[in-house]
């Protein structure tokens, strides 16, 4: 990797041009400053943790203790969007 200057044409979404405009202006940078700092931010990022589900003899998935209690309110509306997708 090299770390030389390179120039390019993007094209952006509106919303996307005037979020990086703001994190431009709010860190006093350039736009393309500011677009390599977010890119490089997002490439620093650690990826969520994926959740290890474990299986009882029956089948039924276990998953592992969050500390977070599933409504059921919760559990109608993924059945609901199971069997009747958006």
């Amino acid at each position: 990797m090299h770390n030389a200057l390179m120039r390019t044409t993007v094209t952006l979404k509106r919303e996307t041009h005037a979020y990086v405009r703001y994190y431009a202006r709010a860190r006093g940078l350039t736009l393309g400053a500011a677009l390599d700092e977010l890119i490089q931010n997002a490439q620093a990022a650690t990826p969520a943790a994926v959740p290890e589900i474990q299986f009882l003899p029956n089948g039924l998935p276990i998953f592992p203790p969050t500390g977070r209690t599933i409504t059921s309110e919760e559990i109608k509306q993924l059945e609901a969007e199971e069997y009747e997708p958006k």
